[in-house]
């Protein structure tokens, strides 16, 4: 298990990102632009909190990001959930209508 472990790692990647003025080399296992572009918004988002709360201490600026983001994670598997409760509440529907017209259509030809 501990080889495994080893042998994923020495295959990843790294990248170097700057998020809020700190330089970070970023060790991952897929497409480097992507981690790109979530560094670059996390450094956005926390330069705008840091403009909104007029808090020049990266600390609080981090925490404070890393619960908007979190909430708007949060927020959006919410909506997912509910779309997906529709859905499968519509295939629901759908499939006792076809149930219903199949069982009407069998009865019309015998």
């Amino acid at each position: 298990m501990i080889e495994a472990i080893k042998d994923d790692f020495q295959t990843m990647q790294s990248v170097r990102v700057e998020i809020y003025n700190q330089v970070y080399n970023i060790r991952f296992d897929g497409d480097s632009d992507y981690v790109v572009r979530l560094a670059e918004y996390i450094d956005e988002r926390m330069r705008e909190i840091a403009a909104t709360t007029r808090t020049a201490d990266s600390l609080k600026v981090a925490v404070l990001t890393a619960l908007h983001i979190a909430d708007e994670l949060y927020q959006l598997k919410t909506q997912l959930e509910q779309t997906d409760n529709q859905l499968a509440t519509r295939s629901a529907k759908c499939a006792e209508m076809l149930d219903k017209f199949l069982k009407q259509s069998e009865s019309n030809f015998r």
